[in-house]
């Protein structure tokens, strides 16, 4: 069953030179995890905050954010306020943020239950400390009564955890929600979220910058670049095949997370497209080695069905890239030959 579908989705933002996300076709389905990655400005955040019905102000949107059928675009406010408090749910990248620094952990966990829902003080505070202790945090109920200053940045990202779980969503969006973590806690909220997706049948969103991350907990990636998906593909053939020189180019300027030894990485050269910027045909192009004149810069590709991928390049079937990153004495490639 599908939870979460785009559809053609498009924003514009006024004095704008391109749209923020332009034609986004994206699926996730119960109990599957999904990534949506891509580096900073690709418009990874505007298309999870859709999912919620969260489009930015002063916006001209097209197509369509279905969430569990609900399409989302045009909403009334009932709809969004079902869709928010009993079906979807967020976990952004910094709790300190999203707690209040001056209230406890209890009453930031109990407000929705209690306002929302109509809680008594015991059930909620009953419920919020089942929920930390399903996040794995020790002696919740002492953690209800303290302060977020008392407490470590992953066992708040817990507490963030805990109360996007509050209302039972069937449907989960991280929008980077390891990237204030040092590296061992973040292999332990990765932990946490796959477990709670595999116990509860979860849908989960996984917006990242890091491929190498969103490769150790999600079935398939998205990988999009100046708000357009460049390239989707179940993880094992994204890794071992990828047909996009972008996603070969993240994967090679991204560190393997079973390292045993220091590679050379190599950077992307450029820098990603802005929204004040525009190119008639691919957005990638200025920045691929392999683009053509008078055929890459001409139209923007459409996305493409090669093998188990779906792809965005008019030079897809033309090229052979692996992942590798370089060593010294490595030569660039060329046409026909493998991304080293």
């Amino acid at each position: 069953m599908t939870l979460l579908r785009y559809e053609d989705l498009s924003i514009t933002l006024p004095g704008t030179a391109r749209p923020v996300l332009d034609g986004i076709g994206l699926t996730v389905g119960a109990g599957e995890a999904v990534a949506l990655v891509g580096e900073s400005g690709s418009g990874k955040s505007v298309t999870a905050r859709a999912a919620l019905g969260l489009f930015p102000e002063g916006a001209r949107t097209t197509g369509r954010v279905r969430v569990d059928g609900t399409d989302l675009v045009g909403a009334d406010a009932a709809s969004l306020r079902r869709v928010r408090t009993a079906t979807a749910a967020m976990i952004y990248q910094d709790p300190r943020a999203a707690i209040n620094p001056v209230r406890r952990v209890g009453d930031f966990l109990t407000e929705s239950l209690r306002l929302v829902h109509g809680w008594t003080r015991d059930r909620a505070r009953g419920r919020a400390a089942e929920l930390l202790d399903a996040v794995g945090l020790p002696d919740p109920v002492r953690h209800l009564d303290q302060y977020p200053h008392e407490l470590s940045g992953g066992m708040l990202q817990r507490v963030v955890i805990a109360a996007a779980l509050t209302a039972e969503p069937r449907l989960l969006l991280c929008d980077e929600p390891t990237t204030a973590l040092d590296v061992s806690t973040q292999a332990e909220i990765l932990a946490v979220l796959g477990r709670l997706r595999r116990e509860r049948g979860l849908g989960l969103l996984l917006i990242t910058h890091d491929i190498e991350l969103a490769a150790s907990v999600t079935d398939r990636i998205y990988v999009m670049y100046a708000g357009r998906i460049v390239e989707t593909a179940p993880v094992g053939d994204l890794f071992t095949t990828p047909r996009h020189p972008y996603t070969a180019g993240l994967l090679g300027s991204s560190p393997p997370l079973d390292a045993k030894a220091p590679e050379r990485l190599v950077p992307i050269p450029g820098a990603p497209m802005g929204l004040l910027e525009s190119a008639p045909g691919c957005a990638f192009a200025p920045r691929c080695r392999f683009a053509e004149p008078g055929r890459c810069d001409q139209a923007p590709p459409p996305l493409s069905d090669h093998g188990p991928a779906r792809v965005a390049c008019h030079l897809a079937g033309e090229l052979t890239l692996t992942p590798h990153r370089d060593r010294p004495g490595d030569h660039h490639p060329h046409r026909n030959q493998e991304v080293r």
